[in-house]
């Protein structure tokens, strides 16, 4: 995906990221409603601190969405169990462990993340902590909550943000009190690594459980 130095102003890039997800999705989504996640999706990202990264996240966020819209109307197959962990930020907790079912899982799940008021950045000290551990956060970014995610997902995981994210009837809703890693040493931020990293697992067993 070419920076935001690459095209001549936002309506260029938009146009273009606007062409890719109309192709993926042909068929499935008209043109009209991919410009309108597009759009939604570059008004909710464009204010990412690490701008060269601003196109490649809104690709993937209105990508996601668009995803998650089919999977909630029943127009694109899921495959696979669809987990939503959900924080006030989207900058630690979610993001961890997010990251780490998705790397214990091997697309056994699809995992999603997000945040009741997402921050700007992923917390330096979560990045660090899931470095040690062989888990590249480099292009993970805070996505706000939105209702497709909520709907197209199997569980959803809170983790202290009260009752910002909506109830949907014959979902499974799982709240896992957790200390934030916010600001914390990374001598911090592990123990909560660990913690996370074994409700993953446990919850992964729990929807795909090993064969005998």
């Amino acid at each position: 995906m070419r920076s935001l130095n690459d095209y001549a102003n936002s309506e260029e890039m938009l146009e273009h990221i606007c062409s890719q997800l109309a192709d993926d999705f042909t068929g499935t989504f008209s043109a009209e409603t991919v410009k309108r996640f597009v759009a939604e999706s570059f008004e909710s990202l464009s204010q990412a601190r690490v701008q060269a990264f601003v196109p490649l996240f809104i690709h993937r966020f209105a990508r996601e969405r668009l995803r998650a819209v089919g999977q909630a109307e029943g127009i694109i197959d899921k495959g696979v169990p669809e987990v939503l962990f959900v924080c006030v930020h989207n900058a630690g907790r979610s993001q961890m462990a997010a990251a780490l079912l998705d790397s214990v899982a091997e697309g056994r799940v699809h995992v999603r993340s997000a945040g009741s008021t997402p921050t700007n950045e992923i917390h330096a000290g979560v990045r660090d902590a899931m470095s040690e551990i062989g888990v590249d956060m480099s292009q993970a970014f805070p996505k706000p909550l939105t209702d497709e995610v909520v709907r197209a997902a199997d569980v959803v995981v809170t983790m202290g943000c009260g009752d910002a994210c909506p109830v949907y009837p014959g979902k499974r809703y799982l709240d896992w009190d957790l200390d934030d890693p916010a600001d914390k040493p990374i001598s911090e931020v592990r123990p909560i690594r660990e913690e996370i990293d074994r409700r993953v697992r446990q919850l992964l067993e729990e929807l795909v459980p090993a064969l005998p």
